[in-house]
């Protein structure tokens, strides 16, 4: 006799046909099958026959002690996740699928009469750690842009938000009410296969990725202008249809956003917003909530406030100053004056990085390639040159160069860009390339729900008081 759960499974869809449509199958929803999806079922089994051969040759080997400290500290150094994507050299920065930030603007295909590389370019690679051809790039930009399409409800919720509301609270809001449109969710509640959950994980990631800009632009222009977004060009690429309905047609704000989506768009996993996602999803919750997770984590200062605090701080700092050109003694005599202040300098030091982040040499590259005259940008430049030495002779910062976060505000600005508060939707659009394809895999690889073991501190002095 047919089981409980087959049954109610079956009045569920007699008494909602419609949403009994949407549930998952092997046949895509979609008219064409696309160049990636179809990559990935080629690659997908060859990756989980690696993996089982890694767990069963080294499945008991360690990864390293910690201590006391350590499990107080926020678990830094403890290595305790492994996370496909993208790996963190202390020396050389964030490499994505073993490629630099360099080698990914060398290798990686960029937009027609563009440099930077292509968001889409950087997908491919994410899930299938290879390089894409122009073809497969472009493959990727027409999948996008047939799924960017936002559902009613979201868009009226949107417009219904209070206009004070912070732009990350909406942002985090839609996401979450996104999940009306779940592949995964109905293809759980349908009895999906375990060895099948990457699939419809796939198709919602897919489906999410094109839909946050109109989500992130939609909360921009009615936020700050009390208006819509234009509509999505398809003949445009993800990130230049991003920039224009934001309001900014430049083809270089268009090629910085190339730029900044794709060296923000991962970190390894154990950054809050990369932890949160991956965390929430391990519970298989699909990946609008696991993202929508994510992104509320995105929105603590510690994590995605660094670039609105050290935007802040350079102009500060040329307010103090007052009308250039300066030297480098006035600037590291102002330096010096808010270190003494009891201030930090935001935006030099990284908790793993022991060099200047190459996502902040790149920006800082692309400023003096296309904005050196801009006064704030030449102050920046000459921040770089001066701070380093100022923090040495301090003594207190063990890595004085600077990371990401101090660059990529002024950049906005520069093209009058300055409603800051929404600066980490700006990131937040970025890391959905990242997590969402860590996501996937996660799925592919069948990874278990996280439960790491906790401790009291009662625990902690009985267990090592009596040694």
């Amino acid at each position: 006799s047919p089981s409980f759960a087959t049954m109610l499974r079956s009045l569920i869809r007699t008494a909602h046909p419609a949403r009994a449509a949407l549930r998952f199958s092997s046949t895509r929803t979609f008219a064409t099958q696309s160049a990636l999806r179809d990559r990935m079922e080629d690659l997908v089994p060859q990756e989980q026959e690696r993996v089982k051969g890694i767990m069963n040759k080294y499945g008991n080997e360690s990864l390293g002690s910690y201590t006391v400290s350590q499990a107080y500290g926020g678990m830094r150094g403890i290595t305790g996740l492994v996370y496909e994507t993208s790996l963190l050299d202390p020396l050389e920065g964030i490499r994505f699928r073993g490629l630099s930030i360099p080698e990914c603007q060398k290798q990686l295909p960029s937009a027609k009469g563009g440099s930077e590389p292509l968001p889409e370019s950087l997908l491919w690679l994410l899930l299938c750690n290879e390089v894409p051809t122009q073809a497969q790039t472009e493959s990727v930009t027409a999948d996008l842009a047939a799924r960017a399409t936002l559902p009613a409800h979201v868009e009226k919720m949107i417009d219904n938000f209070p206009k004070n509301m912070h732009p990350m609270t909406q942002f985090s809001a839609a996401i979450a009410a996104m999940n009306t449109e779940s592949e995964f969710a109905q293809a759980y509640q349908d009895g999906v296969h375990k060895s099948e959950y990457w699939k419809p994980v796939y198709e919602d990631a897919m489906n999410l990725i094109a839909r946050l800009p109109l989500v992130a632009s939609r909360i921009y222009r009615r936020t700050y202008f009390d208006d819509a977004p234009a509509a999505p060009n398809p003949a445009k690429d993800w990130a230049a249809n991003f920039a224009n309905m934001l309001g900014y047609e430049e083809p270089q704000f268009e090629e910085l956003m190339r730029l900044y989506q794709v060296i923000h768009s991962d970190h390894e996993g154990g950054n809050v917003s990369a932890h949160a996602v991956r965390l929430v999803g391990s519970a298989l919750s699909d990946p609008y909530l696991s993202f929508a997770a994510g992104m509320t984590g995105l929105a603590g200062p510690l994590h995605g406030l660094a670039n609105q605090e050290c935007l802040k701080f350079i102009t500060d700092l040329q307010a103090s100053l007052g009308d250039g050109p300066y030297t480098n003694e006035q600037v590291a005599s102002a330096c010096w004056d808010v270190l003494n202040s009891g201030k930090v300098i935001p935006g030099f030091g990284h908790a793993v990085l022991r060099k200047t982040d190459p996502r902040y040499m790149c920006q800082r590259e692309f400023a003096l390639k296309h904005m050196g005259d801009d006064p704030l940008i030449k102050l920046t430049a000459q921040i770089y040159e001066v701070v380093p030495g100022v923090l040495e002779e301090q003594g207190k910062a063990k890595n004085p160069w600077p990371n990401v976060d101090a660059h990529s505000g002024v950049l906005l600005v520069h093209y009058g860009f300055t409603q800051e508060e929404y600066y980490t939707v700006l990131f937040g659009v970025s890391r959905a390339l990242g997590t969402l394809s860590s996501l996937v895999w996660d799925r592919a690889l069948g990874l278990p729900i996280e439960r790491p073991k906790s401790v009291t501190s009662e625990w902690i002095a009985q267990e090592f008081g009596s040694k």
